[in-house]
C-alpha cells in the first residue's frame, strides 16, 4: 500500500505539471472547464488502475489432491 500511494502522489504530480504546461501555453482557453474537469477525472483514474495493477505480489498456489 505504501508504494502504491507514492506513485500516485508521484502520477498526480505529473497531471498537475501537465495541466500548468497547458495551461501556460494558452491551450487550455480553447477548451471548457467541464471537459477539462473530465479530463482530469479520467487521468487520476487510469493512474489508480495502473497503480493498483502493479502492486502486491503476485504468487500461484499449488494445490496436491490426493
Amino acid at each position: 500500500m505504501k508504494w502504491m500511494s507514492i506513485y500516485l502522489v508521484g502520477y498526480v504530480l505529473i497531471v498537475v505539471g501537465i495541466v500548468g504546461a497547458l495551461w501556460k501555453m494558452g491551450v487550455l482557453e480553447h477548451v471548457g472547464g467541464f471537459w477539462i474537469g473530465i479530463g482530469i477525472v479520467i487521468t487520476i483514474g487510469i493512474g489508480i488502475i495502473l497503480s493498483v495493477s502493479g502492486s502486491g505480489t503476485k504468487q500461484s498456489i499449488e494445490v496436491d489432491r490426493n
